[in-house]
């Protein structure tokens, strides 16, 4: 975690600068958007469990196809 303080007679356009060069300095927001759209792996089970619900998903819609309910 990134901390400033403020310094005496320091406006907070320069702290706040002084803010955001730390910060990119330290990492962290590289870190933090390299991880922003990280999908944790399925197990096995979950995967299985996924298909199967797409297949009945997929099923039921070529049901109410046939029968006119949804195009």
């Amino acid at each position: 975690m990134v901390e400033v303080r403020k310094r005496e007679n320091e406006s907070a356009g320069s702290l706040l600068r002084r803010f955001t060069k730390i910060l990119q300095r330290s990492g962290f927001l590289v870190r933090a958007r390299k991880g922003r759209y990280y999908i944790s792996p399925q197990s096995a089970h979950q995967k299985k469990r996924e298909a199967l619900r797409r297949l009945d998903w997929e099923k039921n819609a070529r049901q109410l196809r046939k029968l006119g309910k949804i195009q």
